[in-house]
């Protein structure tokens, strides 16, 4: 071998040893006040695992890469679920190449090399329960009002391959939920399989509770100025349009210059000024038709901290019930640890013997939420069964739209690197569940998503035809692609 490749490959083993004692001495530091948290002790060396990862992405790694690429060598581009082992292989190899005889750390069989592999997969299957023949990732459904009185429904849906039935807590009440598990029960064990019942807790999610207009209409335009009250309408003559929501709170948290968004983005307005308890909004974005401001629809504060609790009176009552008859909890709009204890409190109260049996799926849906990631994770998993709900619809306003396709991947990479499961929701063939007929981008999205350990559609009339095409993509995909590696299947198309 030439000499200054040997030269070239033992200044790169210095770098790739320098870089391994920093990112596990960062990682043990990170995992200290872990530790008292974490009573499963599956979960510590993947607790370990996602703080090796977090030390390592704080650094630019690509000047990195690119002197590895020519020595054949890992390019750490696919490292999340073997943080400090990838860096040993390596490192074992420029060993070799730089003439320096055995390598420090030596070399793992297979097996022990996808030990983070092993990890996710028993992760997703104490979450989800056993997965279905031939395909690794999940598929979940968010129940309809009919689910039980539909005869055709939940029989095509779990012929078709779900694995998961949703219950949204913020509808019905414990009468008509307990009609849909007892409904999908019978069905799953009539096709012989398991699905899982996922009951889902609404949290405080912010709502238009009433809107006070002119009697010239409720339409609203860009430029136009609106009135965010906080408790009482003023007189109808002083503001074309005033808004009160569910959460008081929030009106008092924003300040001049934040935003607020209406209806999943459709309309975005931005704090003008305060006018006492009040605050007024400025419309900035909307269709060139308006928007018609109504009640029930969704409002998002991004980048405003609401000092509310995680858990609503209402959530409470809904855990009374999902802690006896669910197999995992939905988690709305957690946002800290200290969220996490909450519910688990919760369920500690009603199943004081076995409630960490229970899992629980954490939704990150804030902005904060994303922020707080690791610290929620750890929480969550050092205690029970636990996966992580990318969800993009209140996401996507919270973050801005132009950034939800990067931290959906980042959302993935750090939870693969903590190996627990993702599950990735909100319009998912949505064309498809709804009209009978998916576009070519949701096919894409649907292509992608199948990273994730499981995959949730809404509920919607086609939403058992949507399951088959799904169930046949995400085998094919499997076939191409596990996470970020692809696969190397041979291929038949040419």
């Amino acid at each position: 071998m030439p000499s200054d490749t040997r030269t070239r490959a033992a200044a790169l083993l210095a770098e790739i040893r320098a870089l391994r004692r920093e990112v596990a001495a960062e990682a043990d530091a990170a995992c200290a006040p872990w530790r008292a948290a974490i009573q499963r002790e599956e979960f510590l060396p993947s607790a370990h695992n996602l703080a090796c990862y977090i030390a390592l992405r704080h650094r630019d790694l690509r000047p990195l890469q690119r002197a590895l690429a020519p020595f054949g060598l890992s390019s750490l581009g696919r490292l999340e679920g073997r943080v400090l082992t990838n860096l040993d292989a390596v490192a074992g190899a420029l060993t070799a190449l730089a003439g320096q005889g055995v390598a420090e750390h030596g070399f793992l069989d297979a097996d022990a090399y996808a030990e983070g592999e092993t990890r996710l997969a028993a992760a997703t299957d104490a979450l989800f329960g056993p997965p279905p023949p031939g395909r690794r990732g999940r598929l979940m459904v968010t129940m309809p009002a009919n689910a039980a009185s539909d005869p055709d429904f939940l029989p095509g849906c779990v012929r078709n391959g779900m694995d998961v039935a949703r219950i949204n807590c913020a509808h019905d009440d414990a009468a008509a939920w307990a009609e849909a598990i007892g409904a999908i029960r019978a069905a799953a064990a009539a096709d012989g399989r398991h699905v899982a019942i996922l009951m889902d807790v609404a949290g405080p999610k912010a709502r238009i509770e009433e809107v006070q207009t002119r009697p010239d209409g409720d339409r609203v335009f860009e430029g136009d100025a609106l009135l965010l009250v906080r408790n009482a309408f003023r007189p109808v003559t002083e503001w074309p349009v005033q808004i009160r929501i569910g959460i008081p709170e929030a009106v008092a948290a924003v300040a001049d210059g934040a935003e607020v968004w209406f209806d999943d983005g459709k309309l975005g307005c931005t704090v003008e000024q305060r006018d006492g308890d009040d605050a007024v909004l400025r419309v900035r974005h909307v269709r060139p038709k308006g928007f018609r401001v109504r009640p029930e629809k969704g409002v998002n504060f991004p980048g405003t901290d609401i000092a509310v609790s995680a858990l609503t009176d209402k959530d409470r009552e809904d855990l009374a019930f999902a802690a006896r008859h669910a197999d995992m909890i939905g988690y709305s709009f957690v946002q800290s640890a200290a969220d996490v204890r909450l519910l688990q409190t919760e369920l500690a109260r009603h199943r004081p013997d076995d409630w960490q049996r229970l899992g629980l799926v954490a939704k990150i849906e804030t902005r904060q939420g994303v922020r707080r990631l690791p610290e929620i994770i750890v929480a969550a998993a050092g205690r029970q069964p636990f996966g992580v709900m990318i969800a993009r619809g209140d996401l996507a306003v919270e973050l801005g739209f132009e950034r939800m396709a990067e931290m959906q991947e980042e959302m993935l990479w750090l939870c693969e690197a903590a190996q627990i499961p993702v599950i990735w929701a909100t319009q998912v063939l949505e064309g498809y569940v709804k009209k009978g007929v998916p576009s070519r981008g949701e096919m894409t999205d649907a292509a992608m998503a199948a990273r994730a350990e499981c995959i949730m559609l809404n509920k919607g009339p086609f939403a058992a035809r949507a399951l088959h095409l799904l169930d046949g993509l995400m085998l094919r995909m499997g076939e191409h692609q596990f996470k970020k590696t692809t696969r190397l299947r041979a291929l038949r198309s040419w």
